[in-house]
């Protein structure tokens, strides 16, 4: 089984037709994504930025690309739970990275920010761990 990185994901993902690289590595995209793959988070964080900053996708849309990503049976994908729990976060309003740090801290007491933002959202969402707003 080999990882696959963000490029292939998104070349896969995205057809680009502004980008003549991408016609070229999209059937190699493709064709990696047939056969039996991992994707670590790290991966799934950047292609999630590289899918809202570089693409400008809504978070709708980022949310179907990496929910069709993790509907894909033979794809490997690290925490697996832990990535559709902070995809839950994102089609709320959060953030797919304090989502996902959320998701990944299941077993702290609480996560410690500066981000106001963050913990009025998590508040009113009631995530776990609590959110502590540290000034």
């Amino acid at each position: 089984m080999r990882s696959l990185d963000t490029n292939v994901l998104a070349r896969f993902f995205v057809d680009d037709p502004d980008d003549p690289q991408a016609a070229k590595q999209r059937p190699a995209a493709a064709a990696a994504l047939a056969q039996r793959s991992f994707v670590s988070v790290t991966v799934l964080l950047e292609l999630e930025w590289v899918l809202r900053g570089f693409y400008e996708l809504p978070a709708r849309d980022t949310s179907r690309v990496l929910r069709a990503l993790a509907s894909i049976e033979h794809i490997a994908m690290e925490d697996r739970d832990g990535v559709m729990t902070a995809l839950d976060g994102l089609d709320k309003g959060l953030d797919f990275a304090d989502a996902l740090h959320l998701a990944r801290s299941s077993r702290a007491t609480s996560f410690a920010t500066f981000d106001q933002r963050l913990a009025k959202r998590a508040k009113s969402l009631s995530l776990a761990p609590p959110v502590e707003l540290l000034r």
